[in-house]
């Protein structure tokens, strides 16, 4: 028996609105990915990537995607992911596009690409932060991302 090997695509979801985010959902990225692979690669890549492929992690306060696919076709959706100007859920058109931060091979290696990324953005954020309250609320929401997505992942 062969085991099938899988990619996962660490994604942000850049909006010019935060409060938008809350509106998304998995099936909403689902379906604007296919989409984007069937405009960009036509039927065959949308049929070579319907295989294997879904979101398995979707944060909508911080715009946190993963998306799982076959390792040997993760290459035509990661390339199609520039062609997403927006998501619609329920009706609503919400304009955005998809920052592809990582691919790795496990779930656990994104994690860990992720909390040294938040770190990094930690780090570059805390000198243009001009109060001391807007550190500590800083600070407060990344350790809350860190932990909330760790014991998500987790369970």
């Amino acid at each position: 028996m062969v085991r099938l090997k899988s990619r996962y695509l660490l994604c942000e979801v850049c909006v010019s609105d935060r409060s938008n985010l809350l509106l998304l959902d998995d099936r909403a990225i689902y379906t604007a990915a296919k989409a984007a692979v069937a405009r960009a690669h036509g039927d065959y890549g949308a049929a070579l990537s319907s295989l294997g492929f879904s979101v398995k992690y979707l944060n909508a306060h911080t715009g946190i995607v993963f998306l799982r696919c076959r390792k040997s076709h993760y290459r035509l959706i990661w390339s199609a992911l520039p062609f997403i100007t927006s998501l619609e859920n329920r009706g609503q058109r919400v304009p955005c596009f998809l920052n592809c931060l990582h691919v790795g091979g496990t779930i656990r290696t994104c994690q860990k690409f992720l909390v040294r990324y938040n770190t990094q953005q930690l780090h570059r954020m805390l000198p243009l932060c001009q109060s001391e309250g807007m550190r500590w609320s800083q600070i407060y929401f990344l350790l809350l991302f860190c932990t909330l997505l760790l014991f998500h992942c987790l369970s």
